[in-house]
């Protein structure tokens, strides 16, 4: 558990993770290992941690993808070659072992939570649940025959104290054309029930993306609870056509700014100084942003990221991050560039490597 502070600790854009909150994330006890399994293993040199990773084997991807792909994650090592190759071999003989053809990664422990290498702009901070690494972890993998799979790609853009004119233009003519078009914020009084609109949503809208996993209601109500203490309703937004849930937009503030101070720990007088820190939080990070595919097409999209850029300004907040899109999801990257004016400024990436069957063979 304390490898990352060894490798971080003269790093000024690292933000240590909540220790409880990874173990809570490898504990079996997580409803997600009701349909996964994972492996830990650890790299030793004397009595000193040198690396560490998880080999994870998603069951229920697998079957959502006809696949049989193993996965690794939690991932973190020293710059040497020869460590990074033992705990990747030592990965990929205990996917193999299992059936697997194929390893990818890094996924903590899946897609739906922080994946991804970052390949782009190690200058600045991770916003909130986005990864960090040092730039030779992509050389690490390399040199043991991982390969791109798919990059992942965050955008910044200024807030400033209005929303920009052409989105303000698209959310008038969405209101006039969709009267049974209703869209608020979240309303934690009530909290349960939009809970149950937001799975219906979720697990809809993101079902044809690539590395999609419909989210069991266990995970789902796991999230919400971690989150909830978490959630500002004025940016998080649901949308409704005749009383049905057609979308919904959720962003948080930028909390890592919180966790760079905690370092890791709830002391109390690591929560006093946390407490100071979050009042003065002037970012937020807007991490997902989903349509059902039959309300597609008719601006909700437009009408949930207003209504969210202007809980921002309402908070304060000057900058912004979308994040993650994938690499060739095209309307997004236009409409983030176009309508927003938004920045592609961090790049993350999913590797990839075939693996040989036991005789040897590919």
């Amino acid at each position: 558990m304390e490898l990352p502070w060894a490798i971080y600790r003269d790093d000024p854009y690292w933000v240590p993770p909540l220790k409880r909150d990874v173990r809570d994330l490898l504990s079996p006890s997580h409803p997600f290992y009701r349909q996964a399994e994972r492996a830990l293993f650890l790299a030793v040199s004397g009595s000193m941690p040198v690396g560490r990773i998880a080999a994870i084997i998603n069951h229920k991807h697998n079957e959502f993808h006809d696949d049989r792909v193993g996965f690794f994650g939690f991932f973190e090592c020293l710059d040497n070659q020869e460590v990074a190759g033992a705990l990747l071999r030592e990965a990929e003989r205990w996917v193999r072992d299992r059936g697997m053809d194929t390893m990818r990664g890094p996924v903590n422990p899946s897609t739906n939570e922080e994946c991804g290498l970052l390949v782009r702009n190690y200058l600045s901070p991770p916003c909130v649940m986005m990864t960090y690494n040092p730039p030779y972890y992509a050389d690490l993998l390399e040199g043991q025959g991982y390969a791109k799979e798919k990059d992942l790609f965050a955008y910044w853009y200024h807030v400033g104290r209005r929303i920009p004119g052409r989105l303000d233009r698209m959310v008038r003519k969405v209101r006039e054309r969709e009267p049974d078009l209703v869209a608020r914020s979240l309303d934690m009084k009530r909290f349960d029930e939009d809970l149950k609109a937001i799975k219906v949503v979720y697990n809809e809208a993101w079902e044809k993306n690539w590395g999609f996993v419909p989210m069991s209601d266990e995970e789902l109500d796991f999230l919400a609870k971690r989150l909830k203490s978490l959630l500002v309703p004025n940016i998080v937004n649901l949308a409704f056509i005749g009383g049905e849930p057609a979308g919904f937009v959720m962003a948080l503030p930028d909390y890592n700014q919180v966790l760079k101070v905690l370092d890791g720990r709830l002391t109390p007088l690591g929560v006093w100084r946390a407490l100071r820190a979050s009042k003065r939080i002037r970012s937020g990070r807007c991490l997902t942003l989903g349509v059902r595919e039959k309300f597609r097409r008719r601006g909700i999209e437009s009408l949930l990221f207003a209504l969210t850029w202007q809980g921002g300004i309402d908070m304060g907040y000057r900058y912004g991050e979308f994040s993650w899109v994938l690499e060739d999801n095209q309307p997004i990257h236009d409409a983030a560039t176009r309508v927003f004016s938004a920045e592609h400024y961090k790049t993350y990436r999913i590797y990839q490597k075939r693996l040989p069957s036991p005789d040897g063979l590919l």
